[in-house]
């Protein structure tokens, strides 16, 4: 049986670059870690939550890049001078990948009780119809 990509569909043209994109972010090692909320908040609009606590806004960064959405975290361990009993809580570095569509634009970033929400915003899509002359050859 041979596999069908979506680059590779016939009706499916020019989609050869988002193929790659979500290759690439399936190979980035979205584990799961930290655990994440995706919801569409109106009809052009998205939120992503992602539990991030014990991470301050310095310990995280978010960028964009060619249509992909990337935040990671970085946490310093300070154990200098601290003698633990237990350590259940590990400081972990992370990184989660999104790729985003044509058009959506990442709006806000707020830290809220633990909780990092990244708001996502599309505009809505022009209604066009064009007409395409057919010539004699």
């Amino acid at each position: 049986m041979t596999k069908l990509t979506m680059g590779a569909h016939p009706y499916m043209l020019g989609f050869e670059q988002l193929e790659r994109l979500l290759e690439r972010n399936a190979k980035s090692g979205n584990e799961g870690y930290p655990p994440f909320n995706i919801e569409q908040t109106s009809d052009y609009s998205y939120r992503i939550t992602l539990a991030v606590a014990g991470f301050s806004e310095d310990n995280l960064a978010i960028t964009l890049e060619d249509r992909q959405l990337v935040i990671r975290g970085l946490q310093n361990e300070d154990t200098e001078g601290r003698t633990f009993l237990h350590r259940g809580i590990a400081a972990r570095q992370f990184q989660r990948s999104f790729v985003l569509a044509e058009g959506v634009e990442v709006g806000e970033a707020v830290m809220e009780n633990g909780l990092l929400h990244v708001d996502l915003n599309r505009a809505e899509p022009d209604r066009v119809v064009q007409t395409i002359r057919i010539r004699k050859g």
